[in-house]
C-alpha cells in the first residue's frame, strides 16, 4: 500500500510564482496518496503590501517568464487594469483572509477559491484587493460563509489569519525558506524540502521526486 504523503504548499495569494504552480497544486490536492495542507504566508499583506507602479514593467517581465515556463496565462487586461494602475497595491490581505475564511469553514476547497483569486486578478484584471470583489468570487463559487466574513472581517476571524500566517513562518523559518511558493513533504515521520521548480514541470514531475509516480 502506498504511504499517504503529507505535502506543506506554502504560498502568497498574489504572488505570481504560485498563480503559476496553480494547475500542479490543484492536481496534488486530488492525487489519492497526497494529503495537501495549504499554508498562506502573509508575505504581501499588511505590512509587507507594496505600490504596484513603483516595479509594474519589472513585474510584466517577470510575469513572462512565468508563463513561459508554465504556461498560465497574464492577460493585457491585467497588465492595463492591474499593473498599469496609478493607485493599485500589490497587498494581500484580503485575499489572505478569504482563504483563512475557506480554510476555516470548507477546507476541502482551499485550492478552488485560491485559483479561483488568483484567475480574477491575472486573467480578468480583477482588484482582488477589494473585500467586495473578493466576497463575490467566494460567492460565485457558493462559499457564502466564507464571504460573508470578508465583507465584515471579525475580531475571530483577523486572529485566524494572524495563526495561520504565524504557523507557516514558523514552517518557513524551521526548514529555512526564504520564499514561495514552497514544498515540504512528510512521511513516516521525516520531512524534506522539495525543490520548488518542479511545480513548473507539472504533475508528473512533482509525483516522481515523491516517488509516486
Amino acid at each position: 500500500m502506498t504511504q499517504t504523503i503529507n505535502l506543506h504548499y506554502l504560498f502568497d495569494p498574489l504572488c505570481g510564482w504560485c498563480y503559476g504552480a496553480s494547475d500542479t497544486i490543484a492536481a496534488l490536492g486530488q492525487h489519492p496518496s497526497i494529503n495537501l495542507n495549504p499554508l498562506v504566508t502573509g508575505l504581501f499583506s499588511d505590512n509587507g503590501a507594496r505600490s504596484i507602479k513603483s516595479f509594474a514593467a519589472k513585474a510584466w517581465a517577470n510575469d513572462q517568464r512565468i508563463a513561459a515556463l508554465s504556461g498560465k496565462e497574464f492577460s493585457e487586461v491585467y497588465r492595463r487594469d492591474v499593473l498599469g494602475s496609478e493607485v493599485a497595491l500589490l497587498d494581500s490581505t484580503v485575499a489572505t483572509q478569504a482563504v483563512a475564511a475557506v480554510a476555516d469553514t470548507t477546507p476541502d476547497r482551499v485550492v478552488e477559491a485560491l485559483v479561483t483569486i488568483q484567475t480574477a486578478r491575472y486573467v480578468h484584471g480583477k482588484d482582488v484587493t477589494s473585500p467586495v470583489v473578493v466576497a463575490l468570487l467566494l460567492e460565485d463559487l457558493g462559499l457564502l460563509n466564507a464571504a460573508a466574513r470578508i465583507k465584515a472581517p471579525d475580531k475571530s476571524l483577523l486572529q485566524l489569519v494572524s495563526e495561520s500566517i504565524v504557523t507557516a513562518r514558523q514552517v518557513m523559518s524551521t526548514f529555512n525558506l526564504q520564499g514561495v511558493p514552497a514544498l515540504i513533504a512528510g512521511a513516516g515521520g521525516e520531512n524534506r524540502v522539495l525543490n520548488a521548480d518542479v511545480l513548473y514541470s507539472g504533475t508528473d514531475a512533482v509525483l516522481t521526486s515523491l516517488d509516486l509516480a
